[in-house]
Protein backbone atom coordinates (compact mmCIF):
# COMPACT_ATOMS: atom_id res chain seq x y z
CA UNK A 1 0.00 0.00 0.00
CA UNK A 2 1.31 3.36 -0.86
CA UNK A 3 1.67 6.12 1.28
CA UNK A 4 2.34 8.60 -1.16
CA UNK A 5 2.89 12.01 0.42
CA UNK A 6 3.06 11.25 3.80
CA UNK A 7 6.14 12.50 6.22
CA UNK A 8 7.82 9.11 9.10
CA UNK A 9 6.44 10.73 11.26
CA UNK A 10 3.08 10.11 10.24
CA UNK A 11 3.78 6.48 9.73
CA UNK A 12 5.11 6.06 13.24
CA UNK A 13 3.06 4.50 16.18
CA UNK A 14 2.92 4.84 19.72
CA UNK A 15 4.45 1.43 21.14
CA UNK A 16 7.15 -0.49 19.30
CA UNK A 17 5.36 -3.34 16.99
CA UNK A 18 7.15 -6.24 16.25
CA UNK A 19 4.55 -7.05 13.04
CA UNK A 20 5.53 -3.23 11.83
CA UNK A 21 8.22 -4.94 9.62
CA UNK A 22 6.23 -7.46 8.07
CA UNK A 23 3.66 -5.29 5.88
CA UNK A 24 3.52 -1.83 4.54
CA UNK A 25 2.19 0.61 7.26
CA UNK A 26 -1.06 1.06 5.92
CA UNK A 27 -1.42 -2.10 4.64
CA UNK A 28 -0.89 -3.67 8.77
CA UNK A 29 -3.58 -0.81 9.39
CA UNK A 30 -6.06 -2.29 7.13
CA UNK A 31 -5.42 -5.81 8.09
CA UNK A 32 -5.74 -4.61 12.06
CA UNK A 33 -9.37 -2.94 11.09
CA UNK A 34 -10.82 -5.19 8.98
CA UNK A 35 -9.59 -8.47 11.85
CA UNK A 36 -11.04 -6.48 14.47
CA UNK A 37 -13.59 -7.49 16.71
CA UNK A 38 -15.83 -3.98 16.96
CA UNK A 39 -15.32 -4.21 12.62
CA UNK A 40 -16.96 -7.56 12.75
CA UNK A 41 -19.81 -6.34 14.64
CA UNK A 42 -20.95 -3.81 12.31
CA UNK A 43 -22.64 -6.22 10.49
CA UNK A 44 -25.31 -6.36 13.73
CA UNK A 45 -25.92 -2.21 13.92
CA UNK A 46 -28.36 -0.18 13.34
CA UNK A 47 -27.46 2.07 10.20
CA UNK A 48 -30.68 3.77 9.89
CA UNK A 49 -33.66 0.81 9.93
CA UNK A 50 -33.34 -0.43 13.69
CA UNK A 51 -33.34 -4.12 13.52
CA UNK A 52 -34.31 -4.41 10.19
CA UNK A 53 -36.16 -7.42 8.94
CA UNK A 54 -35.67 -7.37 5.12
CA UNK A 55 -32.22 -7.98 4.11
CA UNK A 56 -32.11 -4.97 1.91
CA UNK A 57 -32.18 -2.13 4.08
CA UNK A 58 -28.36 -1.28 4.98
CA UNK A 59 -26.28 -1.98 8.24
CA UNK A 60 -23.64 -0.01 10.09
CA UNK A 61 -21.44 -2.71 7.95
CA UNK A 62 -22.31 -1.96 4.66
CA UNK A 63 -22.44 1.34 5.25
CA UNK A 64 -18.95 1.24 5.81
CA UNK A 65 -18.18 -0.76 3.48
CA UNK A 66 -19.69 1.71 0.83
CA UNK A 67 -18.07 4.82 2.61
CA UNK A 68 -14.49 3.03 1.95
CA UNK A 69 -15.59 2.60 -1.75
CA UNK A 70 -16.30 6.02 -2.44
CA UNK A 71 -13.48 7.49 -0.58
CA UNK A 72 -10.98 5.48 -2.04
CA UNK A 73 -12.04 6.67 -5.46
CA UNK A 74 -12.03 10.05 -5.03
CA UNK A 75 -8.56 10.24 -3.30
CA UNK A 76 -7.35 8.25 -6.83
CA UNK A 77 -9.57 11.05 -8.80
CA UNK A 78 -7.58 13.96 -6.67
CA UNK A 79 -4.20 12.58 -6.75
CA UNK A 80 -4.16 11.61 -2.91
CA UNK A 81 -3.26 8.37 -0.73
CA UNK A 82 -6.77 5.84 -1.53
CA UNK A 83 -5.01 3.42 0.65
CA UNK A 84 -5.56 6.32 3.82
CA UNK A 85 -8.42 7.30 2.78
CA UNK A 86 -9.68 3.57 2.80
CA UNK A 87 -8.10 2.61 6.09
CA UNK A 88 -9.87 5.74 7.65
CA UNK A 89 -13.14 4.54 6.49
CA UNK A 90 -13.29 1.27 6.70
CA UNK A 91 -12.22 2.35 11.01
CA UNK A 92 -14.30 5.15 11.18
CA UNK A 93 -17.71 3.94 12.41
CA UNK A 94 -15.73 1.50 14.73
CA UNK A 95 -17.30 3.24 17.46
CA UNK A 96 -21.02 3.33 17.13
CA UNK A 97 -22.96 1.78 19.71
CA UNK A 98 -26.09 -0.40 19.33
CA UNK A 99 -29.36 1.30 16.72
CA UNK A 100 -27.29 4.08 15.51
CA UNK A 101 -27.91 7.19 16.46
CA UNK A 102 -30.27 6.93 18.60
CA UNK A 103 -28.41 4.88 20.80
CA UNK A 104 -25.79 7.26 20.54
CA UNK A 105 -28.25 9.74 22.25
CA UNK A 106 -29.23 7.42 25.16
CA UNK A 107 -25.90 7.02 25.76
CA UNK A 108 -24.61 10.76 25.51
CA UNK A 109 -27.56 10.83 28.13
CA UNK A 110 -26.76 8.15 30.45
CA UNK A 111 -23.86 10.10 30.89
CA UNK A 112 -25.12 13.33 31.16
CA UNK A 113 -22.07 14.57 34.39
CA UNK A 114 -19.79 11.75 33.27
CA UNK A 115 -18.41 12.63 30.46
CA UNK A 116 -21.09 12.06 28.04
CA UNK A 117 -20.71 10.08 24.50
CA UNK A 118 -19.72 10.61 21.39
CA UNK A 119 -19.27 8.07 18.82
CA UNK A 120 -16.24 9.30 16.89
CA UNK A 121 -14.29 9.70 20.51
CA UNK A 122 -15.14 6.34 21.11
CA UNK A 123 -14.05 5.12 17.53
CA UNK A 124 -10.55 6.30 19.13
CA UNK A 125 -10.92 4.61 22.54
CA UNK A 126 -11.88 1.17 20.51
CA UNK A 127 -8.54 1.59 18.19
CA UNK A 128 -6.12 3.30 20.90
CA UNK A 129 -7.20 0.99 24.37
CA UNK A 130 -10.42 -1.36 24.02
CA UNK A 131 -9.31 -3.62 21.28
CA UNK A 132 -6.89 -6.05 22.60
CA UNK A 133 -5.35 -9.40 20.36
CA UNK A 134 -1.76 -8.35 20.61
CA UNK A 135 -0.27 -9.21 23.77
CA UNK A 136 2.81 -6.19 23.65
CA UNK A 137 0.05 -3.49 23.69
CA UNK A 138 -3.66 -2.39 24.15
CA UNK A 139 -5.33 -1.41 20.82
CA UNK A 140 -4.25 -1.72 17.71
CA UNK A 141 -1.64 0.49 17.34
CA UNK A 142 -2.20 2.42 14.14
CA UNK A 143 -0.17 4.95 12.38
CA UNK A 144 -0.42 8.51 13.69
CA UNK A 145 -1.99 9.48 10.68
CA UNK A 146 -5.25 7.03 10.18
CA UNK A 147 -5.40 8.42 14.05
CA UNK A 148 -5.51 11.86 13.20
CA UNK A 149 -8.31 11.55 10.44
CA UNK A 150 -10.67 9.73 12.96
CA UNK A 151 -9.83 12.45 15.07
CA UNK A 152 -10.71 14.91 12.63
CA UNK A 153 -13.82 12.74 11.38
CA UNK A 154 -16.03 16.08 10.49
CA UNK A 155 -19.81 15.73 8.59
CA UNK A 156 -23.13 17.26 9.46
CA UNK A 157 -23.79 13.83 11.68
CA UNK A 158 -20.10 13.79 13.15
CA UNK A 159 -18.76 16.28 15.45
CA UNK A 160 -15.05 15.34 16.29
CA UNK A 161 -14.63 15.02 20.30
CA UNK A 162 -11.82 16.06 21.94
CA UNK A 163 -8.43 14.38 21.64
CA UNK A 164 -4.85 15.25 21.70
CA UNK A 165 -4.79 14.96 17.81
CA UNK A 166 -7.30 17.91 17.78
CA UNK A 167 -4.20 19.89 17.59
CA UNK A 168 -5.91 23.05 15.30
CA UNK A 169 -4.49 22.02 12.18
CA UNK A 170 -6.72 21.41 9.48
CA UNK A 171 -7.04 17.66 8.46
CA UNK A 172 -5.20 15.66 6.15
CA UNK A 173 -7.03 15.86 3.29
CA UNK A 174 -7.44 11.76 3.11
CA UNK A 175 -9.91 12.84 5.88
CA UNK A 176 -11.52 15.37 4.50
CA UNK A 177 -11.96 12.75 1.41
CA UNK A 178 -13.53 10.15 3.61
CA UNK A 179 -15.72 13.17 5.28
CA UNK A 180 -17.39 14.03 2.13
CA UNK A 181 -17.38 10.00 0.97
CA UNK A 182 -19.66 9.55 4.33
CA UNK A 183 -21.78 12.26 3.52
CA UNK A 184 -22.63 11.34 -0.02
CA UNK A 185 -22.77 7.68 0.95
CA UNK A 186 -25.04 8.24 3.68
CA UNK A 187 -27.66 10.68 2.14
CA UNK A 188 -27.42 7.73 -1.02
CA UNK A 189 -28.22 4.41 0.54
CA UNK A 190 -31.15 6.14 2.73
CA UNK A 191 -32.52 7.35 -0.71
CA UNK A 192 -32.41 3.92 -1.58
CA UNK A 193 -33.54 2.28 1.87
CA UNK A 194 -36.06 4.92 2.55
CA UNK A 195 -38.21 3.94 -1.20
CA UNK A 196 -37.93 0.16 -0.16
CA UNK A 197 -39.31 0.99 2.75
CA UNK A 198 -42.12 3.33 1.09
CA UNK A 199 -41.36 6.32 3.56
CA UNK A 200 -40.03 8.11 0.01
CA UNK A 201 -41.60 8.38 -3.52
CA UNK A 202 -40.29 9.20 -6.53
CA UNK A 203 -42.26 11.54 -7.29
CA UNK A 204 -40.87 13.42 -3.43
CA UNK A 205 -37.59 13.06 -4.14
CA UNK A 206 -38.33 15.43 -7.30
CA UNK A 207 -38.39 18.00 -4.98
CA UNK A 208 -34.79 17.70 -4.81
CA UNK A 209 -32.41 19.37 -7.08
CA UNK A 210 -29.81 16.73 -7.37
CA UNK A 211 -31.78 14.12 -7.53
CA UNK A 212 -34.16 15.05 -10.11
CA UNK A 213 -31.20 16.12 -12.65
CA UNK A 214 -30.22 12.12 -12.10
CA UNK A 215 -33.50 10.44 -12.36
CA UNK A 216 -34.93 9.68 -15.29
CA UNK A 217 -37.84 6.94 -14.58
CA UNK A 218 -41.08 7.38 -14.88
CA UNK A 219 -42.40 9.80 -12.35
CA UNK A 220 -45.81 8.26 -12.01
CA UNK A 221 -45.19 4.63 -11.81
CA UNK A 222 -45.43 1.60 -9.20
CA UNK A 223 -42.43 0.02 -7.89
CA UNK A 224 -42.06 -2.12 -10.58
CA UNK A 225 -41.61 1.03 -12.86
CA UNK A 226 -39.06 2.87 -10.64
CA UNK A 227 -36.96 -0.05 -9.74
CA UNK A 228 -35.04 -0.39 -12.23
CA UNK A 229 -34.34 3.33 -12.91
CA UNK A 230 -33.15 3.84 -9.15
CA UNK A 231 -29.75 2.39 -9.54
CA UNK A 232 -28.64 4.50 -12.11
CA UNK A 233 -30.20 7.32 -10.53
CA UNK A 234 -28.14 6.85 -7.58
CA UNK A 235 -24.79 6.36 -9.85
CA UNK A 236 -25.46 9.08 -11.67
CA UNK A 237 -25.66 11.28 -8.56
CA UNK A 238 -22.39 10.16 -7.43
CA UNK A 239 -20.62 10.73 -10.45
CA UNK A 240 -21.52 14.47 -10.46
CA UNK A 241 -20.32 15.12 -6.53
CA UNK A 242 -17.20 13.53 -7.46
CA UNK A 243 -16.66 15.33 -10.55
CA UNK A 244 -17.24 18.39 -8.71
CA UNK A 245 -15.43 17.59 -5.82
CA UNK A 246 -12.66 17.00 -8.56
CA UNK A 247 -13.37 20.36 -10.50
CA UNK A 248 -13.40 22.24 -6.59
CA UNK A 249 -10.76 20.95 -5.42
CA UNK A 250 -8.27 21.26 -8.06
CA UNK A 251 -5.62 24.05 -6.65
CA UNK A 252 -8.17 25.26 -3.81
CA UNK A 253 -5.76 23.34 -0.88
CA UNK A 254 -8.00 21.64 0.42
CA UNK A 255 -10.66 19.05 -0.40
CA UNK A 256 -14.28 20.69 -0.98
CA UNK A 257 -17.52 21.14 -3.12
CA UNK A 258 -18.73 23.74 -5.29
CA UNK A 259 -20.98 26.04 -3.37
CA UNK A 260 -23.54 25.00 -5.56
CA UNK A 261 -23.13 21.70 -4.95
CA UNK A 262 -23.40 21.84 -1.16
CA UNK A 263 -26.34 23.37 -1.16
CA UNK A 264 -27.99 20.88 -3.91
CA UNK A 265 -26.60 18.11 -1.46
CA UNK A 266 -27.78 20.17 1.53
CA UNK A 267 -30.96 20.23 -0.05
CA UNK A 268 -32.09 16.90 -0.61
CA UNK A 269 -30.09 15.90 3.27
CA UNK A 270 -33.22 18.53 4.33
CA UNK A 271 -35.56 16.21 2.17
CA UNK A 272 -34.87 12.90 3.90
CA UNK A 273 -34.27 14.84 7.13
CA UNK A 274 -38.33 15.41 6.74
CA UNK A 275 -39.59 12.64 5.25
CA UNK A 276 -37.31 9.69 6.45
CA UNK A 277 -35.40 10.28 9.89
CA UNK A 278 -38.77 12.45 11.24
CA UNK A 279 -40.91 9.91 9.75
CA UNK A 280 -43.38 8.38 11.93
CA UNK A 281 -41.96 4.95 11.69
CA UNK A 282 -38.47 5.84 12.41
CA UNK A 283 -39.09 7.97 14.85
CA UNK A 284 -41.21 5.11 17.24
CA UNK A 285 -38.46 2.58 16.41
CA UNK A 286 -35.62 5.49 17.69
CA UNK A 287 -38.02 6.19 20.75
CA UNK A 288 -38.07 1.91 21.89
CA UNK A 289 -34.29 1.66 20.57
CA UNK A 290 -33.28 4.12 23.40
CA UNK A 291 -35.86 2.70 25.86
CA UNK A 292 -33.77 -0.70 25.25
CA UNK A 293 -30.23 0.93 25.47
CA UNK A 294 -31.37 3.21 28.70
CA UNK A 295 -32.61 -0.30 30.49
CA UNK A 296 -29.14 -1.94 29.60
CA UNK A 297 -27.25 0.70 30.72
CA UNK A 298 -28.98 0.91 34.11
CA UNK A 299 -28.68 -2.61 34.72
CA UNK A 300 -24.92 -3.23 34.53
CA UNK A 301 -24.81 -0.23 36.39
CA UNK A 302 -26.98 -1.15 39.40
CA UNK A 303 -25.79 -4.73 38.78
CA UNK A 304 -22.26 -4.48 37.81
CA UNK A 305 -21.49 -8.09 38.59
CA UNK A 306 -23.36 -8.94 35.34
CA UNK A 307 -20.19 -7.66 33.77
CA UNK A 308 -17.62 -9.53 32.20
CA UNK A 309 -14.94 -10.28 34.44
CA UNK A 310 -12.41 -8.50 31.91
CA UNK A 311 -14.36 -5.27 32.60
CA UNK A 312 -14.86 -5.70 36.08
CA UNK A 313 -11.52 -5.30 36.62
CA UNK A 314 -11.27 -2.25 34.61
CA UNK A 315 -13.75 -0.31 37.10
CA UNK A 316 -11.06 1.06 40.06
CA UNK A 317 -9.10 2.89 37.56
CA UNK A 318 -11.88 3.89 35.01
CA UNK A 319 -14.76 4.53 37.07
CA UNK A 320 -18.28 2.13 36.83
CA UNK A 321 -19.73 4.27 34.41
CA UNK A 322 -17.03 4.60 31.58
CA UNK A 323 -16.89 0.83 31.96
CA UNK A 324 -20.26 -0.01 31.39
CA UNK A 325 -20.08 2.54 28.63
CA UNK A 326 -17.34 0.36 27.09
CA UNK A 327 -19.36 -2.87 27.64
CA UNK A 328 -22.65 -1.68 26.00
CA UNK A 329 -21.24 0.18 23.22
CA UNK A 330 -19.43 -2.77 21.97
CA UNK A 331 -23.10 -4.22 22.10
CA UNK A 332 -24.72 -5.23 18.48
CA UNK A 333 -28.42 -4.40 18.71
CA UNK A 334 -29.34 -7.95 18.73
CA UNK A 335 -27.20 -8.55 21.99
CA UNK A 336 -28.35 -5.39 23.52
CA UNK A 337 -32.21 -6.76 23.16
CA UNK A 338 -31.00 -10.32 24.30
CA UNK A 339 -29.68 -8.80 27.21
CA UNK A 340 -32.43 -6.93 28.48
CA UNK A 341 -34.65 -9.69 27.62
CA UNK A 342 -32.50 -11.93 29.90
CA UNK A 343 -32.43 -9.47 32.69
CA UNK A 344 -36.36 -8.89 32.89
CA UNK A 345 -37.71 -13.01 31.70
CA UNK A 346 -38.30 -12.64 28.45
CA UNK A 347 -39.90 -8.86 28.45
CA UNK A 348 -37.95 -6.14 26.63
Amino acid sequence: MSSLGMTPEDLTRVHPDPLAAALPPLALDRQRVVHSAAFRRLQHKTQVFVAPDSDHFRTRLTHTLEVAHQARCLAERLGLCADLAEVVALAHDLGHPPFGHAGEAALNACLAGHGGFEHNRHTLRIVEELEHPYPEFHGLNLTRIVRECLAKHDTPYDRPGTHPLQDGRPPPPEGRVVDLADRLTYALHDVQDGLYAALLTPQRLQAATLWQSAYAGPPNGGADAWGPHLRPAIDRVQQAVLEDATRASAGAGGVMLSAEMDAQLRELERLLAADLYRSEMLQAADAQARGILTAVFELYLAEPERLPERFRRRVPALGLHRVVTDFVAGMTDRYCVQQLAEATDGTP
